[in-house]
C-alpha cells in the first residue's frame, strides 16, 4: 500500500476510526506531519482537531532515528535500546535537548500563542501522527496526554513498524494502524507526496 499524500492517509485511517464518530472525539495531530492526517480523519470522523506538541530527540548523525523524544510540561521519554548502542555523551544528550525544547516554544507560540488547547478530560482522544518507526515521539505524546486525563486514550497512525507498535500498544488503551511492512525504511517510503511542512501550513489545517 502506499498513500498519495498524508490527507490521503488521513481519510484512510478515518475509516478505521468510525466507531468513534457517535463520542464526538478530539483529535490531536502531532505536527507537523500528523496534522494533514488528523484533519483528514476527523472530515470522516467529526470531533474536534486541536495539536499536541512534542518534538523528537534524535540521534546526531541519523535525525530520523529518535534516542528519545519530549513533550510540553517538562515530559521526557528515553529510548533506551538506542541509547544502549550510539555512545553519546551526556553533555551531547542535554545540547540536543535544549535545541529541541526551544523549538518546542517556538512552535507553541507560533500555532497556539495565547489560546488555551481544547481540554483533554472527559474526552475520548485520538493521537495521530503521520507514521511510526521507533514509536518514541507517540509514546511521550500519550504520556503528556495522560497527565490530562482522558476518558480513553487511542492512537491512529497510517503506518508503523511492528516494533513501535509494541513500544505504543503499552501507553494507549488502542493502537489503529492499517499498514505495518515487514520492513519499515523509514515513514516517507510510503507516501508519493512526503513533503516537508511549513507552518503557515499548519497553521491553515488548525484554522
Amino acid at each position: 500500500m502506499i498513500y498519495t499524500d498524508r490527507a490521503s492517509a488521513g481519510r484512510a485511517l478515518g475509516g478505521h476510526l468510525e466507531n468513534l464518530h457517535a463520542t464526538y472525539p478530539l483529535l490531536l495531530g502531532l505536527p507537523r506531519g500528523g496534522v494533514p492526517v488528523a484533519a483528514a480523519a476527523r472530515e470522516i470522523i467529526g470531533g474536534d482537531l486541536d495539536i499536541l506538541l512534542v518534538r523528537k530527540l534524535g540521534v546526531p548523525w541519523q535525525p530520523e532515528l529518535a534516542m528519545g523524544a519530549i513533550g510540553e510540561g517538562g515530559v521526557r521519554v528515553l529510548n533506551q535500546d538506542v541509547l544502549a548502542h550510539i555512545g553519546i555523551t551526556p553533555q551531547e544528550f542535554a545540547e540536543i535537548e535544549d535545541v529541541e525544547r526551544a523549538e518546542l516554544e517556538r512552535r507553541r507560540l507560533v500555532w497556539r500563542g495565547d489560546t488555551k488547547p481544547i481540554p483533554l478530560d472527559g474526552r475520548d482522544v485520538v493521537i495521530v501522527d503521520d507514521g511510526m518507526a521507533t514509536g518514541a515521539t507517540v509514546v511521550v505524546a500519550c504520556r503528556v496526554a495522560r497527565l490530562y486525563q482522558p476518558v480513553r486514550l487511542v492512537v491512529a497512525v497510517p503506518v508503523s513498524s511492528a516494533e513501535a507498535l509494541r513500544r505504543v500498544a503499552a501507553e494507549a488503551d488502542q493502537v489503529i494502524c492499517p499498514l505495518v511492512p515487514r520492513t519499515l525504511g523509514g515513514v516517507g517510503t510510503v507516501y508519493e507526496d512526503f513533503h516537508q511542512l511549513e507552518d503557515d501550513e499548519v497553521t491553515a489545517l488548525l484554522a
